[in-house]
């Protein structure tokens, strides 16, 4: 009976609006004519998953006492190196809790070195995977040999259970975005990340209960949260797995990131034949798509089976990481129950060795020649 009340009561915040108490809705959504105008004013997007090497995770890549601006502008020149021009960089709600003047002054300074370097960032507001108790202050060491082992949710178990806590989530939204609005350096906002990953081969027994019935309402807040915010740059959230084939076959998540995107977004870490099967899905939206996760070695998504397809289609292209550092992708997932004892042979993410060096020259020279051709489209 408590569940049933609470849930009740969280349908009425988000349906009277409380939640969202600034007057007046912001911008809609754009339209396809709009979103189609500005993509036609962008170069074929090819980029990243970025967070410097020597960060775990989000909060130990912006919080003051480890923003590791050195590593950020040489990793970012690498990545320029290779034509990227865009980079997805995630956030946290906790960041603008602790410090909410210096996080922003801290994405001005990430903006301007990456700016240097070409690069345009598509900033993650929220997301669901990994770990669910995130707290700010020194971060964990990486568990040796492990994929990502100390990521963080955002927002956490916490907070998303908690509805006292969505008008703080909210202030964030709009800060971060309404300070970067207008913001030419910005390419846009995924307003979350997987949102109903339940994280089962790694802290699902640790996971929220019923975890999906508090982010569906809340995503759907944080789109209205962003667009009140009136930002020039697109909003989006990648569907991420299952049939897209047709609105019937979508889950009620899925409709609210498909329908509440300016531009369309999806991850995929298959093979090029699936890949091109969900671009053909998608295209029915008759809006710019960008992928913006793919790319896992041992899965079949490489560099030279994905980029073709993706160029092929003209959609946006982020394959995950960029260098071996402390969120040690180069580890498969199923490294939270495999025993790795050393590096694997075949990498599972990531380009480049922490000196810079590629991990597969051929790889880089592929990536250099797709993108020196889509500057040319």
């Amino acid at each position: 009976m408590r569940k049933l009340l609470f849930f009740l009561l969280l349908a009425f915040i988000v349906s009277t609006g409380y939640v969202h108490a600034q007057p007046g809705k912001g911008r809609d959504i754009w339209t396809r004519e709009q979103a189609r105008r500005w993509y036609a004013q962008q170069p074929w997007l090819v980029g990243c998953n970025f967070i410097p090497g020597t960060a775990i995770n989000q909060l130990e890549m912006w919080q003051a006492s480890s923003f590791d601006t050195a590593t950020i502008d040489r990793e970012l020149g690498w990545a320029a190196g290779l034509g990227m021009n865009t980079a997805r960089v995630y956030l946290h709600d906790l960041l603008h809790q602790q410090d909410a003047a210096g996080f922003l002054t801290r994405m001005d300074i990430f903006l301007q070195i990456a700016a240097r370097h070409g690069i345009k960032p598509l900033f993650v507001l929220f997301d669901s995977c990994w770990d669910p108790f995130p707290k700010t202050g020194k971060q964990r060491a990486p568990t040796p040999h492990v994929h990502n082992s100390g990521w963080v949710q955002n927002p956490g178990y916490a907070a998303l259970k908690d509805p006292a806590q969505y008008p703080r989530l909210e202030a964030y939204v709009k800060a971060v975005v309404g300070r970067f609005a207008n913001d030419e350096r910005v390419l846009g906002w995924d307003i979350w990340n997987e949102p109903d990953n339940t994280n089962n081969s790694s802290y699902g027994k640790r996971e929220l209960p019923d975890k999906t019935r508090y982010v569906l309402p809340l995503l759907q807040q944080a789109f209205a949260w962003a667009r009140a915010a009136n930002p020039s740059q697109p909003l989006t959230s990648g569907v991420w797995q299952g049939n897209w084939a047709s609105d019937a076959q979508l889950k009620p998540i899925e409709k609210v990131q498909l329908e509440q995107s300016d531009i369309i977004s999806f991850h995929n870490y298959e093979s090029p034949q699936r890949l091109e099967e969900c671009l053909q899905w998608l295209q029915r939206y008759e809006r710019p798509i960008l992928c913006t996760e793919y790319m896992a070695r041992g899965n079949g998504s490489t560099f030279a089976g994905s980029l073709p397809v993706l160029k092929k289609y003209h959609a946006g292209a982020y394959n995950w990481g960029l260098v071996d550092g402390k969120t040690q992708t180069i580890y498969a997932w199923d490294s939270w129950r495999k025993k790795y004892t050393a590096k694997p042979a075949l990498w599972f993410h990531d380009i480049f060795h922490t000196d810079g060096r590629p991990y597969d020259p051929g790889e880089v020279d592929l990536i250099k020649k797709m993108t020196e051709a889509g500057s040319k489209r």
